[in-house]
């Protein structure tokens, strides 16, 4: 027997994969974020016993996937957006490992490419930008010195923010020492959820705007030029750029 770790996805029950899927329809236990993932989730497990993560501590959980184990019987352990961004498996892993319980990982869509999805952008535009930095705000959890939002911000690439909505006003002053006041700013809480609900303004403007909407939480802030500026067209599908596949075509 072994644990899955799936990642359910942003929030729509249909971004679960087709394999997360099916590790869920065989599963008799699942451990799953309550406070993040859609329950809805849930009901590709109608068989199994389901416990609610948000009010169990790591050791219950743990101990949960070894009783559960010893049982004989297959736990899926359900992550929000892809468990490998702030989904806390690395700890879990690393205990099974060491009490040599099986398991795998199944990948999910994240709430940053479903909230790319729900603006109708491209993170990575040609001459425009071609990094993604994937951070938080400190808040309770400490980020290290040379991670700090402003020392990233120097970049001036396509950003994605999470856990950070509700000091939406400092992260927009320290984006602001890099980006200009300008720069264009979303913000989309609960990304593909059918309450979803979309912010867009500039860093001078955005903190406002959020506190008028009521977003407090569960919501993905995505900063950069790629939100609104003009761009040139990508390389891939020239039709006078030769590569691998497609050679150039004559005028």
């Amino acid at each position: 027997m072994k644990v899955y770790f799936i990642g359910a996805g942003a929030g729509d029950p249909e971004l679960l994969t087709i394999k997360g899927m099916k590790a869920l329809e065989q599963a008799e236990v699942v451990i799953y974020a309550g406070s993040l993932v859609n329950p809805e989730v849930l009901e590709y497990a109608p068989q199994a016993e389901v416990y609610n993560s948000a009010s169990m501590t790591l050791e219950e959980v743990l101990e949960k996937m070894e009783e559960a184990v010893a049982d004989g019987k297959i736990v899926a352990r359900v992550h929000t957006g892809d468990p490998s961004i702030y989904g806390a498996i690395q700890e879990q892993m690393d205990h099974l490992k060491k009490v040599e319980i099986e398991y795998e990982i199944i990948p999910g869509v994240s709430s940053f490419l479903a909230a790319a999805a729900a603006v109708e952008r491209e993170f990575t535009l040609p001459d425009v930008t071609q990094t993604v930095i994937v951070t938080r705000m400190e808040g309770r959890t400490p980020v290290p010195e040379k991670e700090k939002l402003a020392k990233l911000a120097r970049h001036n690439a396509s950003m994605a923010i999470f856990l950070s909505v509700q000091m939406i006003e400092d992260v927009a002053a320290e984006l602001a020492k890099e980006y200009s006041s300008s720069t264009p700013i979303a913000v989309i809480q609960k990304a593909s959820w059918s309450d979803q609900k979309i912010v867009k303004g500039t860093l001078e403007d955005i903190a406002e705007k959020v506190k008028e909407a009521g977003i407090n939480k569960t919501a993905m802030i995505l900063v950069g030029d790629f939100l609104d500026t003009e761009y040139e067209k990508s390389k891939l599908y020239d039709k006078n750029f030769t590569h691998e596949f497609r050679e150039a075509q004559s005028e």
